[in-house]
């Protein structure tokens, strides 16, 4: 009996490395749009954390370049937090058939 639980957790261990992989390359395709100063700058960035595209309001570029540097800044840390919740939606997904215990949560 235990042999054959064993076999099974191995199974279920191996389709998760699989699932996870996949949703690692998925995840590595989406693009998402992080903005400030009320969209006057926004930022692409893809699920690598690779920025894409910088979108500035050309009205912007007359202005003071220290604000111009925040709003930038800005958008980035945006578009980083919307990745990171992406991420966790589709991690979330995966860890919903595994019977972890209460507390446990496994890195990504």
């Amino acid at each position: 009996m235990m042999k054959g639980g064993l076999g099974n957790l191995m199974r279920q261990a191996q389709q998760m490395q699989e699932n996870m992989q996949k949703a690692q390359a998925e995840l590595a395709e989406i693009e998402v749009a992080g903005e400030s100063g009320a969209g006057m700058v926004k930022v692409t960035m893809n699920g690598r954390h690779e920025v894409k595209k910088v979108l500035i309001e050309p009205k912007l570029l007359g202005e003071d370049k220290d604000m111009l540097e925040d709003l930038i800044t800005a958008a980035i840390n945006d578009a980083v937090r919307r990745v990171a919740a992406r991420t966790q939606e589709k991690y979330s997904g995966l860890m919903s058939g595994m019977n972890l215990p209460p507390g446990m949560k496994l890195p990504f």
